[in-house]
This record gives C-alpha cells, structure tokens and sequence, in this order.
C-alpha cells in the first residue's frame, strides 16, 4: 500500500500538475500555497526541478526509484511509495523532528513529474540492485 500525504498536500500537488498541463507554468497561487505547506523545501525543490536534476530510474522487474542530484552535488535515492530520501535533512527535519513533510528532494521528484521534467533511465535488475543495496561513501 502506497504510503499517502496529507490531503491538502496530495490535492496541491494535483492542482500544480494540473496547471502545468494546462498553461505549461505554475501560478502565483499555486506558488506560495508550495511554500505555505512544505516551507522552505518549496522553493529548492523548483530549483532542483529547473536544474533538471531529478532521474526517475526503472528495471524490468518493476522496481522503481527517483535519483535527485542534490545542490551539494551528491546524489539522493528518493522513494515516493513511502515518501522516504536517504538525505540527511530527510532523517532530521522529517524522521525526527517531525518540522517537514517532505524534503527538498522528494518534493522536487513530485514536482518534477507533475511538471514533467523528470528524466527517465531504464537499468537492469542487477544495476538496480546494486543501487538499492549501495551505502554511502564516507
């Protein structure tokens, strides 16, 4: 079972899809009710999301993942079934804090793909596998 935001969130991100479709922009509104909701994520999402750095990579066995190229430049495995990121802003602001529904970076793959301006990537089942069982580097 998918893991589920709170409606107003799901309804936001619905309306944002909706007016990219229809207009191919986001409006004024839609904008700070971004901000209003995820906060300070809302803004270095969209940077993230103009600076296509969101990847949504798939394997034949139907495993998928969302990979976002964060502003340090390191890279960050999102899942959006159960809105998890292996960012450390993720386990603080979300996990702990409880300060943020969303980090910055699985907010931007939400965007990225009502917006769509997610790049897609195709791996093997062994690549994907080896991504998912990948551990940081320190």
């Amino acid at each position: 079972m998918d893991a589920v935001l709170p409606v107003v969130a799901e309804e936001l991100l619905k309306e944002v899809k909706k007016s990219y479709q229809e207009n191919s922009r986001i409006t004024d509104e839609l904008l700070l009710g971004l901000k209003f909701v995820f906060g300070p994520s809302a803004l270095h999402a969209l940077d993230l999301v103009d600076q296509l750095s969101v990847t949504h990579v798939t394997c034949p066995s139907g495993r998928t993942l969302f990979q976002v190229l964060g502003s340090s430049g390191k890279s960050y495995i999102c899942y959006s079934s159960c809105h998890y990121c292996s960012c450390p802003a993720f386990a603080f602001s979300v996990l702990r804090k409880n300060d943020s529904l969303l980090c910055k970076h699985i907010l931007a793959a939400y965007l990225s793909q009502a917006m769509r301006a997610c790049q897609e990537l195709t791996i093997s089942n062994q690549q994907m596998s080896q991504m998912l069982l990948a551990k940081d580097e320190k």
